[in-house]
């Protein structure tokens, strides 16, 4: 059986978040089980993605609905992303587009901020979903309805899957071949794309705590500028409650509204954020741990394991240089 899976595109789409998934599903064809892909845009016709390639002969939505028949379903529809979608809003022919093919497809995917067009159908509601981790906040804040897992590379929901940024996509459209083929399948592909099946860790080894947005209250945000200037200070809850001249439950109440989160989690992200950056400057662990002020090398493992799934020496590892290890220098 040969399924079809429609690409959402538009101009100014992120390419990777289309090319990505589509190699996934051509190379799951070379297996034996294939997929059959058609790029839909609002309109129809050529689209020019944000980096200036042309998508050339897209169809339009309602040539993918006529050609279904009254009774067919697309097996899948993947709406990608672009960065005006999170800093905008979907736009209102992109909106009608999605919400016509979402009603012809078994399932409704999005790769990185094509998130926003699902989550503005109202089609997240009540429902776990992700994006790129920039973008995790706003779309959390703008569809509050919406579970936001921030750390998450992609996320099923009942028929709605979801992936983190760009990339990600790939890591999507592998979980849907192994659910439609199995194990093996996706393995198969990942080994033929160089990629992991399952990448370790999540988004956020990739994401930085300093993105966060500042806090709306002035007394807040001179707090949390004041540990953003030197983490490895004394910021316990009642050291900062002394600083900001309020009680330890204010605070807490006023980290919980505004950032969503408690004062010794904010304060631990902002420190590994800075151990983070000092293992890629060269330091090492012990140092890395003393300077942040997470202060002992255990309690920056945890950390890293907690929060980003992996361990200082493979972040390391992972993210210092291009060069495999132990290659020579040029």
């Amino acid at each position: 059986m040969t399924r079809l899976v429609a690409f959402l595109v538009f101009d100014g789409v992120t390419l990777l978040d289309v090319s990505g998934p589509l190699e996934v599903f051509h190379q799951a064809g070379r297996l034996g089980h294939p997929y059959r892909t058609v790029l839909v845009s609002p309109g129809g016709g050529t689209v020019t993605t944000s980096n200036g390639v042309a998508l050339a002969d897209t169809a339009a939505p309602e040539d993918v609905q006529r050609a279904l028949g009254p009774r067919e379903l697309l097996d899948a529809l993947v709406v990608a992303g672009a960065d005006h979608l999170a800093a905008r809003g979907p736009d209102a022919p992109l909106l009608a587009a999605a919400e016509g093919l979402a009603g012809r497809a078994r399932r409704v995917a999005s790769v990185c901020s094509g998130a926003f067009v699902l989550a503005a159908l109202g089609l997240l509601d009540g429902r776990r979903a992700t994006t790129h981790w920039r973008h995790a906040t706003a779309l959390a804040l703008r569809h509050p309805g919406v579970r936001v897992e921030p750390d998450a590379l992609h996320v099923r929901d009942g028929r709605y899957h979801t992936s983190a940024g760009i990339s990600a996509g790939i890591d999507l459209a592998l979980a849907l071949v192994e659910h439609d083929h199995g194990a093996e399948a996706a393995r198969a592909i990942a080994r033929e794309l160089v990629v992991f099946v399952q990448r370790p860790g999540g988004q956020s080894q990739f994401s930085t705590a300093l993105a966060t947005p500042p806090a709306r209250s002035g007394l807040l945000r001179a707090l949390t500028d004041t540990v953003l200037a030197d983490p490895g200070a004394d910021h316990s809850l009642p050291a900062m409650a002394a600083a900001a001249a309020v009680s330890t439950r204010h605070l807490t109440r006023l980290f919980q509204a505004e950032l969503n989160t408690t004062p010794a989690r904010w304060v631990e992200r902002v420190r590994l954020d800075r151990a983070q950056q000092l293992l890629l400057d060269g330091h090492g662990i012990t140092a890395a741990a003393r300077l942040s002020g997470l202060g002992s090398d255990e309690t920056l493992r945890r950390a890293f394991a907690r929060r980003l799934g992996t361990t200082p020496t493979e972040y390391r590892n992972r993210f210092t240089t291009t060069a495999a290890p132990n290659a020579p220098s040029p």
